[in-house]
């Protein structure tokens, strides 16, 4: 029985990644349920009793999370062009839609994104990923390494993750002007705090960069610092999603007391490889949760 549930998780995981990987193209319904191997007179109730989103919906959305970033990174690239390329048959459809979901138009959020509604707008593609993250896990998928120290360019975020977006963006911006890539440097993520503390502004965390370049002041927007080295677990999964909660659960909740293991004394990290949110398609993105380990 759990070899067939593996399978059919296996087969929905698959949807998602050529979802991710085709927004350009044909994504109906006879399509998509090919994909998996499902019929299609079934598929879109299969799609939503997994995922709690229809397959409509879930297609909608990644088409307007990509306009949202070609809006904010791709100047060259036309309001209309954009519309296009997210389905839409003409440019104040897609601002009808874009507004509806973001609460700005795409010619101001181009200007100046309000990341707060933008998260928001978009965690369902988030929680739909998460549906199928929560039941991989087993022992075997944790290993221990031991993890040398990593000297890191820091910047903090603290305070509602309503605001993350702005960090990031900020963060991606320091990044790319201090040259330094994902794909050859480490990128980092270190959760201080909850992920939904009962205060909102008490929730904190750190994005990093692996780099022993000196880190020249900047308003304080940067500080260098270290991601120590030692003992750590380590649940490794391909797929990339912000909701890093199932799998910190399985470690806290299942793996570490079997283990016989103690949590040292730095926080729960994870290291995201090839690149960044929000520059590379998910399903090209490897995620690695660390757990240190005494």
């Amino acid at each position: 029985m759990k070899a067939a549930f593996q399978n059919y998780h296996a087969r929905m995981q698959r949807v998602l990644d050529y979802i991710d990987g085709h927004l350009d193209g044909d994504l109906d319904l006879e399509t998509v349920s090919r994909i998996a191997a499902f019929s299609k007179f079934h598929f879109h109730r299969q799609f939503m009793a997994t995922f709690e989103l229809s397959l409509h919906r879930y297609v909608q959305l990644a088409r307007m999370k990509r306009a949202s970033h070609q809006l904010a990174h791709i100047d060259a690239q036309s309001v209309t062009d954009i519309a296009m390329d997210a389905g839409y048959d003409a440019p104040d459809a897609f601002a009808r839609a874009f507004r509806q979901r973001l609460g700005q138009s795409p010619s101001s959020f181009r200007k100046s994104p309000d990341w707060g509604p933008w998260l928001m707008a978009f965690g369902p593609l988030d929680n739909a990923r998460s549906k199928l993250m929560q039941i991989i896990f087993e022992h075997d998928d944790v290993t221990i390494c031991d993890v040398p120290p990593t000297p890191v360019a820091i910047m903090e975020h603290r305070g509602d993750r309503a605001m993350l977006g702005d960090t990031f963006q900020r963060f991606i911006a320091w990044r790319k002007a201090a040259g330094l890539s994902p794909e050859t440097s480490p990128t980092f993520t270190v959760f201080r705090s909850e992920r939904e503390p009962v205060v909102p502004a008490d929730y904190s965390m750190d994005l990093c960069i692996g780099t022993d370049q000196p880190i020249e002041a900047n308003d304080g927007q940067m500080k260098a610092g270290v991601i120590p080295g030692g003992r750590c677990a380590v649940l490794r999964y391909p797929g990339n999603t912000n909701n890093l909660e199932p799998a910190a659960l399985y470690l806290y909740r299942d793996w570490l007391p079997a283990s016989g293991e103690e949590a040292r004394d730095f926080p729960i990290y994870c290291r995201r490889r090839l690149s960044f949110i929000p520059e590379v398609p998910v399903h090209e993105v490897i995620v690695e949760l660390f757990l240190p380990l005494k």
